[in-house]
């Protein structure tokens, strides 16, 4: 049984348990092609990605020259671009390997697990369910439910909230620094996979532990504890 002062795992989603920039690159340039603009490659948009839709997509106009003129203009985008990306967001979206096994691994050893992403919540919920991963979750929670988004701390408390758990107990399981800040912000320890869509080094992560492979995320927590 893992310590019970540590025993709530938070989790990212994208670039953490699942590889989504492809699916993500499709329905960015989509939208993008609907405006008659040049499309991106997946390196660009995981540059782009991890503060939620509405920056996704601000910064995808503004580096395709025509940035959004106010947040009308702004939530008529998203708008566009989530009827995209729902249409088909696993087409090519794959889970990391090792994810599954670990997860069921965790869950056994009595970890009570959640996600907190910042990818909006409705496909947040679809995506999981179509790649298998709803079932090792008490709480999935995605963007839209609050206004608040990673890297402020809200999102993190609410979803310890609809655990029944506090800052005290858990750890925070993420790749970027939106997923470190807000962790630090609200009294968590953090660990990081070295893969997924940071911006800047691993340095700047902060992260209390550093794997990897997530296989490697049960020896992190035994040494965090």
């Amino acid at each position: 049984m893992p310590p019970l002062s540590r025993s709530v795992l938070l989790f990212d989603l994208d670039g953490t348990l699942i590889n989504s920039i492809p699916d993500m690159r499709a329905a960015v340039n989509a939208t993008l092609a609907d405006d008659g603009l040049p499309a991106f490659t997946d390196e660009q948009v995981s540059r782009m990605v991890g503060r939620g839709a509405r920056v996704l997509m601000q910064r995808a106009y503004t580096a395709a020259g025509v940035p959004l003129a106010d947040d009308q203009a702004v939530q008529t985008v998203v708008d566009r671009f989530l009827v995209h990306y729902d249409r088909s967001p696993v087409a090519m979206t794959h889970v990391y390997d090792g994810v599954p096994e670990t997860l069921a691994q965790l869950k056994q050893a009595g970890y009570r697990m959640a996600v907190c992403t910042n990818k909006p919540h409705s496909a947040t919920l679809q995506i999981m369910n179509l790649l298998g991963l709803s079932d090792h979750f008490e709480v999935i929670w995605g963007a839209g439910q609050i206004p608040q988004v990673k890297p402020d701390p809200a999102p993190l408390l609410a979803t310890l909230d609809q655990l029944g758990a506090d800052a005290g107990q858990a750890v925070m399981i993420g790749d970027s620094q939106n997923d470190t800040d807000a962790a630090r912000a609200a009294g968590i320890p953090t660990v990081c996979v070295t893969f997924g869509y940071r911006h800047g080094t691993l340095e700047d992560l902060r992260a209390d532990s550093l794997i990897d492979h997530i296989s490697e995320l049960p020896a992190a927590l035994s040494a965090l504890s």
